[in-house]
């Protein structure tokens, strides 16, 4: 049973290696200028110059993966996508602890969502899936997919159903297709943006630090708004206390950090997500 449900992941990681691969070319032809690329994972780790060619790079190899895993059933294409996988989610882990404002760019310019717990997830639950065709029959991927019994096709349909529900992107294409503009441009009110910061977990664990809970200063920032407070930091400095909010998704990134008067961030051991800002408002 195990080793049919591990086969029949077999599609579902071709599908994504070729949505991910059709996407990257697709932003990456699209791309309008300069610094346009900087937003997404593949990208924001070179140069500008380099960055359409990462995200075709990137395209190429899962492309390559594709081809092998539909056309053989050599191993050495199972071996690659596990270990692609699993140096993606290293990737992704660098990348929420040190750009926690860029998106993963997993699925190209959609995928300019932050990257969270449900980005990581999926990457974990992909490198499982690529690890378990190590222990299946070396048939290739369209024996599979053209001889495929009922049971396997209810095992398909789970591990997708597994990937929807940790993809962010399908709540921003929704939000696209509906809005028929990406975040960035979208009108936004901010009320719902303070809203959420204030029911947030993030909000509660450095309320007491603030000296006011009404904000003295907000912007707008491509798809963040901005919350800045006066406070205090732990050592009793006075700073200011600055909340970024994610315009988009349901359970939208909150991040914070604490900005001196000279309009550098104030190092606090408190603080264990934190994240650039511009101090221009």
């Amino acid at each position: 049973m195990l080793t049919m449900i591990a086969a029949a992941q077999l599609p579902v990681l071709g599908a994504l290696l070729a949505a991910g691969a059709l996407s990257k070319v697709w932003t990456a032809m699209g791309e309008t200028g300069p610094g346009a690329l900087s937003r997404f994972g593949p990208a924001v780790l070179v140069t500008d110059r380099w960055r359409a060619s990462a995200m075709f790079g990137c395209a190429a190899g899962e492309a390559v993966l594709v081809a092998g895993l539909v056309a053989t059933g050599h191993p050495v294409f199972r071996w690659a996508t596990a270990g692609f996988f699993a140096v993606s989610t290293y990737v992704l882990w660098e990348l929420r602890r040190r750009r926690p404002d860029v998106g993963c760019g997993c699925f190209g310019e959609v995928s300019a969502v932050p990257v969270g717990l449900r980005s990581l997830g999926r990457t974990m639950v992909l490198t499982a899936m690529a690890a378990g065709l190590l222990w299946t029959p070396e048939v290739p991927g369209w024996s599979l997919l053209t001889g495929m019994t009922w049971s396997q096709g209810l095992a398909t349909a789970g591990g997708l159903l597994v990937l929807a529900v940790l993809s962010p992107e399908i709540e921003e294409a929704a939000a696209r297709l509906r809005y028929r503009a990406p975040c960035e441009q979208r009108p936004l009110d901010p009320a719902p943006a303070l809203n959420r910061l204030r029911s947030s977990t993030t909000w509660r664990a450095h309320k007491e630090l603030l000296l006011s809970t009404d904000p003295v200063d907000s912007w707008r920032e491509l798809c963040w708004r901005f919350f800045v407070y006066p406070g205090r930091s732990h050592s009793g400095e006075q700073v200011d206390v600055v909340f970024a909010i994610y315009l988009s998704g349901r359970h939208p990134a909150i991040r914070v950090a604490m900005v001196g008067f000279d309009g550098r961030p104030v190092e606090d051991a408190s603080l264990e997500e934190s994240m650039p800002v511009s101090v221009g408002r």
